[in-house]
């Protein structure tokens, strides 16, 4: 499965607890990464600083759903339960 355009769930559901440029502490979550375009593409793909959560975390349809509301509720849940 390929992301969605437009949707960036995944970069503004979860935290990110590894330091980013500008966010030496991460993010918090439901917090919109800063680093989104805004086309809601992220800047820091394919650069090394870019955090290695946010390449492990691979698109799914369980995860994203048909929409990005569904993909804001399911990475929203995740991000509960795991915390």
């Amino acid at each position: 499965m390929n992301c969605r355009p437009g949707c960036a769930a995944c970069c503004i559901a979860p935290s990110i607890s590894s330091p980013m440029p500008g966010l030496p502490q991460g993010k918090p979550a439901g917090v919109p990464c800063p680093h989104l375009a805004d086309d809601w593409r992220c800047q820091l793909f394919g650069l090394p600083e870019r955090p290695a959560v946010c390449g492990s975390l691979q698109p799914s349809t369980e995860m994203c759903g048909t929409d990005r509301q569904h993909a804001m509720q399911w990475l929203s849940r995740l991000e509960a339960d795991t915390c």
